[in-house]
């Protein structure tokens, strides 16, 4: 069944590190915003995550914790985000289990050779562990724009 806005987000734990994670159980009581993204250092990733940290203080102003996940390693994370003093995590999926999970993992084909990649997908989720937004096939300009205007209280 399709993860939409409403259900229960399914817990995870991702490496973050050589030594550390980011386990979703761990921040309730704060919004997280889950995107995953294709692959680390090509043009829409690259431009996906400078959003991120553009808006990275609005989005903590507002309670939230942000993760980005794709099936890169460590090190390219690492790289990735030291290049662009990303100021959130990067989880690595090299299995793609939990973008599997989330709905992201398609498969996807190329000069007529079938794999499975990620699907630029992002969940908002509440403080109580419900997907409160779920956008799939994202595209990047103005997304992180979509993202903070979900956060404006309703009145």
């Amino acid at each position: 069944m399709a993860l939409v806005d409403g259900s229960i987000a399914p817990d995870f734990t991702v490496s973050v590190g050589e030594n550390s994670a980011f386990a979703l159980k761990d921040h309730r009581g704060k919004k997280v915003i889950l995107y995953f993204y294709p692959k680390d250092n090509t043009p829409g990733c690259t431009q996906e995550a400078c959003d991120f940290k553009s808006s990275f203080r609005d989005l903590a102003q507002k309670n939230c914790v942000l993760i980005g996940i794709s099936k890169d390693s460590l090190k390219s994370h690492a790289n990735f985000s030291q290049k662009y003093r990303l100021p959130f995590p990067l989880g690595s999926d090299p299995k793609g289990e939990i973008a599997q999970t989330y709905g992201a993992l398609t498969e996807n084909n190329l000069y007529g050779r079938t794999y499975k990649g990620i699907n630029r997908s992002t969940f908002l989720i509440d403080e109580n562990g419900h997907i409160e937004k779920v956008w799939r096939s994202v595209k990047v300009n103005n997304h992180v724009q979509e993202i903070l205007k979900c956060l404006i209280p309703k009145i």
